[in-house]
């Protein structure tokens, strides 16, 4: 036993990326590495990458200083979105040894030797149209939520995302694989699942990318309603155009599923959605809101906003703030937005100054907390079920309801894990809610 190797992983990115890490990380233990912390010194450091922003390519290169100053002679493995995109460009970074594409990340272990170091980081990545096969994957973090993995890559062209060059055509897991990936995550004591994907409103075609539809989205979230030993099953992020009403309304009477929605709008003006050849306009949003709230009018509704796209003028960014401003969502992901190679917004006339792409941001951020703080507000005096998390934040555990409030109470370990039933009574300081207990639930 003395002679496993220790291997440490860093995930940069979204919670497809974090389900990914987790599977590869087992495939490593399978291979007799033994998985410690990041800040530990380990034998292997592995990065799963990812190009959604321009800081997330800067970070990559930070965290290869991380690990090499941890441990100097350690290999260092990178994969993910941004391995795919610019393999040659990581492979360059000082101390990496390794870069794997979007076919290749799940089979680390083929390309391990000795673990000692290369010259130059070797790659192996694939041109992206061989990507069409499906590996299904969930992450295990803390006890108390996993992410499950249902679908990957994407069809659709927007001209701002690189999504479709790093990972693929869309494709999706078999239905019997993820109820049985899930029911192996409810026999683990994990209280709560997200369901997470590149598109996974598109969820239904078929294992190899092809138009077949298997299933669809509806018959997924009717089928893990069934699953046995689940609390709470969460719908990470959907499409507006593919967030039917049969899935509202079933989410509305489901046994499992919370009422939480999060909907990437990107922007509230017809003509930038348009030119993002987003595949809706802004008035399927508001149906689809509308829609929520009449039938869970307590739902946490979050949303995806672009700000300082290319042509967005101060109008267009007005009509998008005073969009959400009059509607009744819950808290917005405000992204600046940043040129991303070999897309069309790239060459893009109208490029906003990066001065005005900060005002702006800063702008809808200060939306964000407004519409947050109106939520938690209609929330008080409410009785919901809280799941509490495992980490002690200055004397605190923490939470969140089924509709997304985030409560807090003075930290207690027996706690962990558990669900309860709860009065909300007053927001902090923090912005966090208080609570009272009302009776535990398991």
């Amino acid at each position: 036993m003395e002679n496993r190797k220790k291997v440490a992983f860093y995930t940069l990115g979204c919670k497809l990326n974090f389900s990914e890490t987790s599977t590869i990380a087992r495939n490593l233990q399978d291979e007799g590495f033994d998985r410690v912390d990041f800040e530990e010194v380990a034998d292997m450091y592995v990065i799963n990458t990812c190009s959604v922003t321009e800081n997330a390519d800067k970070q990559f290169k930070q965290v290869v200083r991380k690990a090499m100053k941890l441990n100097d002679k350690a290999f260092v493995a990178a994969v993910g979105c941004y391995a795919q995109l610019k393999p040659e460009e990581l492979a360059s970074v000082d101390g990496v040894d390794l870069v794997l594409g979007a076919t290749e990340k799940f089979k680390l272990a083929d390309y391990i030797n000795d673990l000692s170091k290369n010259d130059f980081g070797e790659v192996h990545s694939c041109e992206i149209a061989e990507a069409d096969f499906y590996v299904g994957s969930y992450s295990i973090g803390d006890r108390t939520r996993a992410f499950l993995k249902v679908q990957d890559g994407c069809d659709y062209k927007c001209t701002y995302c690189t999504i479709p060059l790093a990972r693929g055509i869309s494709r999706s897991d078999e239905l019997e694989n993820v109820l049985k990936n899930a029911s192996e995550i409810s026999k683990q004591n994990i209280k709560e699942i997200v369901l997470t994907g590149v598109n996974i409103g598109d969820y239904g075609k078929g294992e190899f990318g092809n138009k077949k539809h298997e299933h669809t989205f509806l018959e997924l979230v009717q089928e893990l309603d069934k699953v046995e030993g689940i609390e709470r099953l969460r719908i990470s992020s959907i499409e507006p155009n593919l967030l039917k009403n049969e899935t509202i309304e079933f989410v509305s009477k489901s046994r499992t599923f919370v009422p939480h929605f999060h909907i990437p709008l990107q922007s509230g003006s017809n003509d930038i959605l348009k030119l993002m050849k987003r595949r809706y306009q802004r008035e399927v949003y508001t149906e689809r809101v509308n829609k929520i709230r009449e039938v869970m009018p307590h739902a946490c509704i979050g949303v995806d906003v672009i700000v300082g796209f290319p042509g967005e003028t101060d109008e267009h960014f007005l009509e998008t703030y005073h969009f959400l401003n009059d509607m009744d969502i819950s808290y917005l992901h405000v992204f600046t937005y940043s040129e991303r190679d070999n897309t069309e917004a790239a060459a893009m006339e109208g490029v906003v100054p990066g001065n005005v792409r900060a005002k702006r941001s800063k702008m809808m951020r200060g939306l964000s907390v407004k519409k947050r703080r109106a939520f938690y507000e209609s929330q008080l005096g409410t009785n919901r079920t809280v799941l509490f998390e495992s980490e002690n934040k200055e004397g605190y555990i923490h939470g969140f309801t089924e509709n997304y409030v985030k409560v807090k109470t003075p930290w207690n370990p027996e706690l962990v894990n558990t669900l309860h039933e709860i009065n909300l009574t007053k927001i902090d300081e923090d912005g966090s809610v208080r609570m009272d207990f009302i009776s535990a639930l398991v």
